[in-house]
């Protein structure tokens, strides 16, 4: 039973998801859809809005790219991937199947929603360590990271049922304390819609009611009045243990409403002056530490960048709406223009900051360094999209020799980078192991991995400018020109 509802429930939440891509993509049945690996591909693009590399055809070898493509990216999003192999996905085993789509909720819908909610529900949460108590010594070790995700997954959980269990406390005798249970009568659904559009419900008439018939009642509302697809039935929620992870994913999607709903004019100035308040603290707090890491080694220096950046992403995540409004600049107030002045500033020296660390990398990391961001920059570049064809074959020529000549230094680089000996005449590290494993994946994952693709692209836009311009001259010869010679001579001009 609990496999079925997780199947219907993760098949509607992604065909939700799907209706945005172009084309629009419907799942019939997510064991099969999922084996060629084009409805992961599709489903991450559009959770994560970045163009992942994917192969066209749909045969054995090309199907297994495209999945080992989609777990290779949520594995750079750090994204722990248990027991969880491309053959079972291939062959569409159910509980690996169910596993992989829930590891995508939980990240990209239900803790993207939650974050925001953490520094208010719980003080405890990476999200809300203070900059100033913060410790500027070395940063934490990987298995310390770890646990904080593991701490923060729970923290994420937390959030979404303390945030349900806030919008159902002002409505009285109804409850919530867990995901399974407590959602079974339908009163905390409809609490919940009551308390984002009031009027919508009668709470009173719906304790006197059965619970199928309160849950038919908040899903049709909620599907009508708040546009929340329906991702459960009646059938799914009343029942002696309802699954939990199915009525997270639906209840997430209230949450997403009230994130859209406006706000008052006075709560976002409060914000506002929020995020201005802990700019400034950034600001100083980045001044300081470059006056006194100033006569500290390379290592040190980058504990220290480390140790900040970790804390300042943190501490950021409550400010992300604010900060990232996708307003014009006509549409902002005057407040709202000078937090993103002031927030400009902050990332401008952040990354000036960075920029100089890079410099003083020891020989010869500091040259594969700038290699790497070269490379980096040119594939993150968009394809000219040139009117003239003759314009944009030149373009991607120029391109393609740029590619070409940054590769020709790939080997040489890989092998410089892991026969580098990290230490000095003291027998101390001369850089961070943690920038060595850096520039190894970058070197690996983003640029090896994706080297072939690239140049794919390069080949394809120059071959469809070439293309396009034969087309043009065909257009263009397409009458009599005379003798034969004259048209002999034409051609060998063009």
């Amino acid at each position: 039973q609990r496999e079925f509802t997780q199947k219907k429930t993760f098949t509607s939440w992604i065909n939700s998801v799907l209706a945005k891509h172009t084309p629009p993509y419907v799942v019939s049945d997510l064991y099969t859809d999922i084996q060629q690996g084009h409805l992961l591909l599709d489903l991450l693009e559009v959770l994560s809005g970045q163009h992942l590399p994917r192969e066209k055809g749909r045969n054995t070898f090309q199907c297994r790219s495209n999945i080992e493509n989609a777990l290779t990216f949520l594995k750079s999003r750090s994204l722990k991937l248990i027991n969880i192999h491309v053959a079972d996905i291939i062959e569409g085993k159910p509980s690996i199947v169910l596993g992989l789509i829930w590891t995508i909720i939980f990240h990209f819908h239900i803790e993207e929603l939650a974050r925001t909610l953490a520094c208010t529900y719980n003080q405890s949460s990476p999200a809300c360590s203070s900059a100033t108590d913060a410790s500027s010594k070395a940063s934490r070790s990987a298995k310390k990271s770890a646990k904080i995700k593991e701490r923060w997954k729970v923290s994420a959980t937390k959030a979404l049922l303390l945030w349900a269990k806030e919008q159902c406390s002002l409505h009285g005798s109804v409850s919530v304390t867990d995901f399974k249970s407590s959602w079974r009568s339908g009163l905390a659904f409809l609490a919940i819609i009551q308390t984002l559009r009031p009027g919508l419900v009668d709470l009173e008439k719906a304790k006197a009611r059965s619970n199928k018939e309160n849950l038919k009642e908040a899903f049709r509302i909620a599907e009508l009045e708040l546009n929340i697809p329906r991702l459960l039935e009646p059938e799914d929620v009343d029942v002696v243990n309802p699954d939990e992870k199915s009525i997270m994913t639906y209840v997430a999607q209230f949450l997403q409403y009230s994130k859209n709903l406006p706000e008052s004019e006075e709560d976002m100035q409060e914000k506002v002056r929020e995020a201005m308040g802990w700019l400034a603290a950034q600001e100083k707090k980045l001044a300081k530490l470059l006056v006194e890491t100033e006569n500290e080694t390379y290592c040190q220096k980058y504990k220290e960048m480390m140790s900040f950046m970790e804390t300042f992403n943190q501490e950021k995540i409550p400010f992300l709406p604010v900060l990232s409004s996708k307003r014009s600049e006509d549409e902002l107030s005057e407040g709202q223009q000078q937090m993103r002045e002031e927030w400009d500033k902050v990332i401008s020296q952040i990354n000036e900051w960075k920029a100089k660390l890079d410099q003083m990398l020891p020989s010869p990391l500091d040259r594969i360094e700038a290699w790497l961001q070269e490379v980096e920059r040119l594939q993150a570049e968009d394809l000219p999209d040139l009117q003239d064809p003759f314009k944009a074959m030149s373009v991607f020529r120029e391109i393609i020799v740029i590619f070409k000549g940054l590769m020709d230094f790939f080997d040489s680089h890989l092998d410089t980078l892991q026969s580098f000996k990290n230490e000095d005449e003291k027998n101390m590290p001369l850089v961070l192991p943690e920038k060595l494993e850096e520039m190894k994946r970058r070197l690996f994952s983003n640029i090896r991995s994706t080297n072939p693709s690239t140049f794919l692209e390069y080949h394809y836009g120059l071959c469809s400018a070439i293309a396009n311009e034969v087309k043009l001259k065909l257009n263009i010869w397409d009458m009599k020109y005379g003798a034969k010679e004259s048209v002999e001579s034409l051609l060998e001009n063009w």
